[in-house]
């Protein structure tokens, strides 16, 4: 296909094979994914989106969109296809006084932190500053700062989004109240997301960091983290991980390549206080490596930055828990104790506090009253582990499913299917669903964790 005409139209470049800059420009973040794109398209502007949206409509060409690249199944990009990247679209306008961002859908995490910081506000994102900003948020986005401020999609005020027809609209809880209830969690189905705009929190610096104790106190450190963090303050954050001991700096030679368990802790509350909330955490052990003390906000959400750089093997897996019972602590320490390198980990989070402070029918996210998201991730830098990392995870999955509740958070989804999909969305799909009916029957915008368009009996 000649995409010239598409060239001409655009303030951006259109890249295509044998263009120097193709390689790299198709080049994600999982490098087990290894597609080749027709064309990419690097749009500069809003204007460039709608061009390109509707070149791949128009000439019906499959196309996916591209934020960050993080998608751990591969799907901003498509074999023989359009991609719509909007890397370039980076720019970010705090409004420190009325405590908000306008976050363009290019932006990075590791961006938007940086420019909140400066005014001592944050937005409850991830936990590695690489992550797009753009599929984290319209899948939920969970991290640090999800117990205190919830998801990034309850702290969302407003989209400006390119729809399938290549209108431009602006959806928020007065303007397309229905396209804004699908967009916080219904993931890239409704349309491409040009700009963001956020509510932030106040939270400039932290007591944050890793806390590990040695594998053989596995199944008492998962059970005190669970009374403790049960009734604990919304200011107390903490996610358990099964992980191998990372053998460099800053870390002990001593504990390099250990198995270890550990929680990453991050408290935002007042600093008089750390000594009395974190005593009976550093009694309990006690751990064999206490990294926590008080960081700015930024250096703990890219603190694991180094540790995953782009272009490793990544196979993910990922369920909903609502306890740790017996049974899934069995499980964990079982394939905690398989973990085959010290880039492969699991990790719960929580998505309690003031995530379930939010009606699981109020967004599109619909699993509010669960306890945990666990995700399992084999990671290895080398291709010929891809096996062994992905059997090693696809195992653990399997084995903790009959104490999971029922579906996963749709960010930790490789490509598994549409009833897993609608495992995710629970009782909020029907309404995803009939939505998508109205913003893209067509269903152009299908490159994604797809949500067919289909018309409720009853209406929305």
């Amino acid at each position: 296909m000649n995409f010239s005409k598409l060239s001409d139209s655009i303030s951006g470049e259109v890249i295509v094979p044998g263009d120097q800059q193709y390689e790299e420009a198709r080049a994600i973040y999982n490098g087990m994914i290894d597609k080749r794109p027709a064309a990419i398209v690097k749009c500069q502007n809003t204007d460039d989106v709608v061009a390109a949206v509707n070149f791949g409509r128009e000439n019906r060409i499959e196309t996916a969109i591209r934020g960050g690249g993080h998608n751990g199944a591969g799907l901003a990009l498509v074999d023989g296809g359009l991609v719509i990247d909007l890397a370039e679209m980076n720019e970010i306008k705090v409004d420190a006084a009325a405590k908000t961002a306008r976050v363009q859908g290019g932006c990075l995490l590791k961006d938007v932190d940086a420019a909140t910081h400066e005014h001592g506000l944050a937005l409850p994102s991830g936990i590695i500053g690489t992550t797009g900003i753009g599929g984290l948020t319209l899948g939920g986005g969970m991290g640090y700062l999800s117990r205190k401020g919830g998801l990034t999609i309850d702290n969302l005020l407003e989209c400006e989004v390119v729809l399938a027809s290549g209108e431009v609209v602006t959806a928020n809880e007065h303007s397309h109240p229905d396209l804004f209830w699908a967009l916080r969690g219904g993931g890239g189905n409704f349309g491409v997301v040009t700009s963001f705009k956020f509510h932030l929190l106040d939270v400039k610096n932290v007591y944050a960091g890793p806390m590990f104790w040695p594998l053989e106190k596995a199944r008492a450190a998962m059970q005190f983290y669970d009374e403790l963090t049960k009734d604990a303050p919304n200011d107390l954050y903490g996610f358990f991980a099964f992980l191998r001991v990372p053998p460099a700096p800053p870390f002990p030679e001593h504990l390099w390549n250990q198995k270890v368990c550990g929680v990453v802790w991050n408290y935002t509350g007042p600093m008089d206080e750390v000594e009395r909330v974190f005593k009976p955490i550093r009694e309990f052990g006690p751990p064999v490596l206490d990294f926590v003390s008080e960081i700015p906000m930024p250096a703990l959400n890219s603190m694991f930055d180094a540790l995953y750089p782009p272009g490793m093997q990544w196979y993910w897996r990922a369920h909903y828990l609502d306890e740790l019972t017996d049974g899934a602590i069995d499980v964990n320490i079982k394939y905690g104790e398989k973990i085959p390198n010290f880039h492969t980990t699991t990790h719960l989070y929580p998505i309690d506090g003031a995530v379930h402070e939010v009606g699981s029918n109020e967004t599109a996210w619909a699993i509010r009253d669960a306890r945990w998201a666990q995700v399992i991730v084999g990671v290895d830098p080398d291709a010929a582990n891809a096996g062994t990392v992905t059997d090693w995870c696809k195992n653990f999955h399997t084995a903790l499913t009959p104490h999971a509740r029922g579906g996963a958070y749709v960010n930790f989804m490789m490509e598994e299917g549409q009833e897993k999909i609608k495992a995710a969305y629970g009782d909020n799909y029907a309404k995803l669903a009939a939505i998508k009916a109205e913003y893209d029957a067509d269903n152009f915008f299908h490159v994604n964790q797809n949500i067919k368009p289909q018309l409720e009996s009853s209406g929305v």
